[in-house]
């Protein structure tokens, strides 16, 4: 159990060892959700998302254009060589 000094100004200082533990990094939330008792729980905000949301992000990150077709077939290959690997084990 860790415990947590006050400021003046009601704040408190939270460890870096606690944000690892829950996952939080810089710039992150915190959620606090007050309990009965005088007591909280605590948590990282994950962020909800749409699918669309990843649309587009690597965008201008790659010269390299293929057709769906050239796409298909690289992906034909990469299953077909790691299969062949899984049978050589």
């Amino acid at each position: 159990m860790a415990i947590l000094s006050t400021t003046s100004r009601g704040q408190v200082t939270i460890r870096k060892e606690i944000f690892q533990h829950i996952g939080v990094k810089p710039g992150e939330k915190l959620e606090i959700e007050l309990l009965p008792g005088g007591e909280f729980r605590g948590r990282a905000v994950r962020k909800k998302g749409k699918i669309e949301d990843v649309f587009g992000m690597l965008a201008g990150k790659t010269n390299v254009k293929l057709t769906i077709e050239e796409m298909d077939e690289a992906i034909g290959e990469a299953v077909v060589e790691e299969f062949q690997r899984g049978v050589q084990r």
